[in-house]
């Protein structure tokens, strides 16, 4: 069997599934039960000053019959008394010493205050600090979380007060709640940090009652935006790892966050350069054993792949993640429709006829028998047809020989501007 162990910036997990900071860490119970079903590691619920919680507090969108495939919520950081958290972390580090604990840390930007609760956490015994600059609700307002978040210099420099007194690893957490999540990144880096954690959530109003207008969820009437997570962030996440990932300033490793919900998944994020996941939304949903099917599938795709290492797949499709510029605008794909697979619902043809390149035609064979067929001369490959139909197989995306060599377009620029002197056909 492969070997699942990780290492980010120095903490050790039995295997690359962590717990996120969020409700199912809220305990010393919770953690236990977690790690007692698998989990590698968990991110203890954000400890900080005392806060006061609402009543009705998450939200959930469900879409064409999957349930939760979006997640909203307006709750804080722990609002359970500091000293109870640290019992708590200390007595499971106790119990579990090979699972990894981290804690997830959230002051007023004061170095005073940094360094008085980084002290006091690490003394109870924990593999590591992730300070959290992503909340998007509630600690904003207060001039934490996500509004530190969002201001590169603050990033740094708190980070950097951190790393003054810190003893274990410093993980940042960053907001998707900005244009450039690198921009944070970097800051960081430069304040010191050991490792990114992201993305933390996004900005979101669920939805509205249509019979009291109230907003979804609501406290006595009145609403506010929370943060959205769960599988269908993941598409953003994916891409913001990346970005992190492949930005040559940001150079230290990866916990990626967001919509992680199957082995399947975190795959996805290690080769895109996370070093270790971190889940929510799913435990939330399923339960904390969950784990073992991400275990086991896991382990069996690196198996099947030969893979020795969980590591060894790390960043392996960063490279080819790439700029819209440095795309080959000589490659072409067009759809080809199985006919004996086809079940004829015809919805390739309406989606193509109404919203793409109208090249779908239905036609009629000598028995009278009606049949879909592609005109590849003008099929674009957009691959619009392919997505839609309700039927694996019926369609198949197939490469076109080459008739001319690849150029992006950044070369054709370059050689419309008369900077390249090799033979580059631009007139495609």
């Amino acid at each position: 069997m492969a070997d699942l162990r990780i290492n980010l910036a120095g903490i050790q997990s039995p295997n690359p599934f962590w717990l996120a900071s969020a409700p199912p860490t809220n305990s010393g119970y919770q953690v236990q039960r977690a790690f007692e079903a698998g989990w590698g590691g968990a991110v203890w619920k954000t400890l900080g000053d005392p806060i006061l919680n609402v009543s009705s507090r998450f939200a959930a969108l469900s879409f064409n019959g999957q349930r939760v495939a979006g997640f909203n919520n307006i709750e804080l950081i722990s609002d359970r008394p500091l000293d109870v958290n640290l019992k708590e972390i200390y007595e499971t580090k106790k119990k579990f010493p090979n699972h990894a604990i981290i804690a997830s840390l959230m002051v007023e930007p004061k170095q005073e205050k940094w360094h008085e609760i980084v002290k006091r956490v690490e003394d109870v015994g924990v593999d590591g600090l992730e300070l959290n600059f992503g909340c998007p609700h509630g600690m904003a307002e207060r001039g934490m979380g996500a509004a530190s978040g969002q201001v590169p210099a603050l990033v740094e420099k708190q980070t950097y007060w951190v790393k003054e007194v810190a003893k274990t690893p410093v993980i940042v957490k960053l907001t998707p709640n900005i244009t450039d999540i690198t921009a944070t990144a970097e800051a960081a880096c430069n304040g010191g940090a050991d490792a990114i954690s992201l993305i933390n959530t996004i900005n979101s109003l669920m939805g509205v009652d249509l019979d009291t207008w109230n907003t979804i969820p609501h406290v006595a009437g009145k609403g506010a935006h929370g943060g959205y997570c769960g599988p269908a962030v993941k598409p953003i996440a994916l891409n913001m790892v990346a970005e992190c990932a492949r930005h040559p300033n940001v150079n230290v490793p990866i916990s990626g966050i967001g919509g992680i919900s199957n082995w399947k998944d975190a795959v996805e994020f290690m080769l895109m350069g996370a070093t270790g996941v971190q889940v929510c939304t799913a435990a939330m949903h399923h339960g904390f054993r969950i784990v073992e099917d991400m275990i086991e599938g896991l382990s069996n795709y690196l198996d099947s792949k030969g893979i020795v290492s969980v590591s060894d797949i790390v960043g392996k499709s960063v490279p080819k993640y790439s700029d819209w510029g440095d795309l080959d605008l000589n490659y072409n794909i067009v759809a080809r429709i199985n006919t004996d697979v086809c079940i004829n619902c015809n919805k390739c043809h309406i989606a193509c006829e109404d919203t793409s390149h109208q090249c779908i035609d239905m036609l009629t064979d000598a028995n009278g028998k009606s049949y879909l067929k592609v005109r590849e001369e003008d099929c674009v490959g957009c691959n619009l047809c392919s997505i839609v139909c309700p039927v694996d197989g019926a369609i198949d995306m197939i490469e076109v020989p080459r008739e001319l060599p690849p150029m992006t377009w950044n070369e054709r620029q370059a050689a419309l501007n008369g900077s390249l002197t090799c033979n580059v056909d631009v007139t495609n």
